[in-house]
């Protein structure tokens, strides 16, 4: 996973309103879980050979054709864990409040592979909806939304728009700035979900940063042989690897790309790692979200 060091990305940064059509997914009395529109699309998967730090296992970039699905605007959060954790189990117990930096609207995390798919599974018993978490391909396209660059904000990054480690780390050997970037803060910790307040052109809200996001697909060393489509990319392999997305508070900027994938055993858990949820589209949607 050797980073190739070419182009360098100059200092431009888009915000975008991410107004898209929604619903709500009702949880608890005042707790519900939005759900924003990806309409399905084609898109360039992986990073191109001359992205600034990127890596052989990003390569070769090909096209994917994505239907339209609903992705969480936020990853999950301790609140819609404790609720989801209260249901009847399918297959396994949870824990109700596994998280190491405690916040309702902080994402959870501290749960593994197995237990985001319980989660899952129980949402949607308890809607009626199908829930799973995303593919890699259907993460990655609703990361970029339409753009080519190494993050959705554009050519590079600022610790004023995502949780990341935003310092110097010499003995990682790793800048806190991504090219013409400038470095930043680094806050040890999560953040709420909604602290930044920056969505992509789809709605989406911390695809950069703040906690790794757990993917369906079985970790694959580079994309020689991937679907075309989103599905998942499987093995016989019961305990492969898994993919994980998104970087977090802890990695470089350049981890924080939206093309960076990592990979994880299934049993594992860290207080960088959570994830979000997808679904079908539903019958009825709400007004674009503000």
């Amino acid at each position: 996973m050797a980073p190739t060091q070419t182009r360098e990305p100059k200092l431009k940064i888009t915000r975008s309103p991410g107004r898209n059509p929604c619903f709500d997914e009702m949880l608890g009395e005042g707790l519900t879980l939005r759900m924003m529109q990806i309409l399905g699309g084609s898109f360039m998967m992986g990073s191109p050979e001359d992205e600034l730090d990127n890596y052989d296992d990003e390569q070769p970039q090909h096209e994917i054709s994505v239907a339209t699905c609903f992705m969480g605007k936020y990853p999950v959060t301790q609140a819609q864990w404790r609720f989801v954790a209260a249901l009847e189990p399918v297959e396994q117990e949870l824990e109700a409040d596994p998280s190491h930096f405690k916040g309702d609207n902080r994402p959870v995390e501290q749960v593994n592979w197995h237990e985001a798919v319980e989660f899952c599974q129980r949402l949607s018993r308890h809607s009626q909806k199908q829930y799973q978490l995303p593919t890699e391909a259907q993460w990655e396209y609703a990361c970029r939304a339409g753009t080519t660059t190494p993050f959705h904000f554009g050519e590079t990054i600022t610790t004023d728009l995502a949780n990341y480690q935003g310092t110097d780390n010499k003995e990682s050997d790793w800048s806190g700035s991504y090219g013409n970037g400038p470095k930043g803060v680094y806050r040890e910790e999560t953040t709420a979900v909604d602290y930044f307040d920056i969505a992509n052109a789809f709605g989406l809200c911390d695809m950069h940063g703040n906690v790794w996001e757990w993917c369906a697909d079985h970790w694959h060393e580079n994309y020689e042989g991937a679907p075309t489509n989103e599905s998942a990319w499987l093995t016989e392999d019961e305990n492969a690897n898994r993919v994980i997305r998104g970087g977090s508070w802890v990695d470089s900027p350049r981890n924080c790309r939206s093309a960076t994938r990592l990979l994880n055993r299934p049993v594992d858990r860290g207080g960088n790692i959570g994830f979000r949820v997808c679904c079908a589209a539903p019958r009825t949607l709400q007004p674009p979200a503000s």
